[in-house]
């Protein structure tokens, strides 16, 4: 009986080390693998941006976010707003897609956050955008169709970035999250 034990046992040790070795081996390869194709491109990218005249849209932090202002006195409701964030992070998806493909590759690698704010009015989402401009920031306005809640053409949501954090934060760093 104890040696039909000792047989039962090592016969299991055998299959899991080995799929254990197997799991271990193939993390390896894929690690090194994805890390030689994806770490040489962001070095590369990296370099190529710190050389260039785009540095300064690098900012200093090398984060980068994407934040979605939100007017609070249109009263919308979650759905509403919602959908209206939605549209602005699209708009700023394919804004920055078109006119620096590198930078949206790294507010991808940073995990592309996003961040809802509040504006209390039209006029703070309009002093936001210019300043947003005036930094070079890529900006979204977005405006209602007026089917639902509020009034056709109402300024909902300005859409930041995605961009630097640390530009970012200059325009809107004061408002309070949503």
């Amino acid at each position: 009986m104890n040696l039909m034990a000792d047989v039962t046992m090592d016969s299991l040790y055998g299959p899991v080390a080995l799929g254990l070795l197997a799991g271990v081996g193939c993390g390896l390869f894929f690690g090194w693998h994805l890390r030689g194709r994806f770490g040489k491109a962001s070095r590369t990218m990296m370099a190529a941006l710190e050389n260039s005249s785009e540095s300064s849209v690098m900012g200093d932090s090398g984060e980068f976010k994407m934040i979605l202002v939100v007017r609070t006195d249109l009263k919308m409701g979650k759905g509403k707003v919602a959908a209206q964030c939605s549209h602005a992070a699209v708009s700023g998806y394919k804004q920055v897609q078109r006119r620096n493909p590198e930078l949206l590759k790294q507010w991808e690698y940073c995990g592309q956050p996003k961040v809802v704010v509040k504006a209390p009015d039209e006029d703070c989402l309009l002093e936001l955008l210019t300043h947003a401009k005036e930094v070079g920031l890529p900006v979204s306005l977005i405006q209602d169709a007026g089917r639902t809640q509020i009034a056709p053409g109402s300024r909902t949501v300005l859409g930041v970035g995605p961009g630097p954090s640390d530009l970012i934060d200059q325009v809107t760093g004061h408002l309070k999250l949503y």
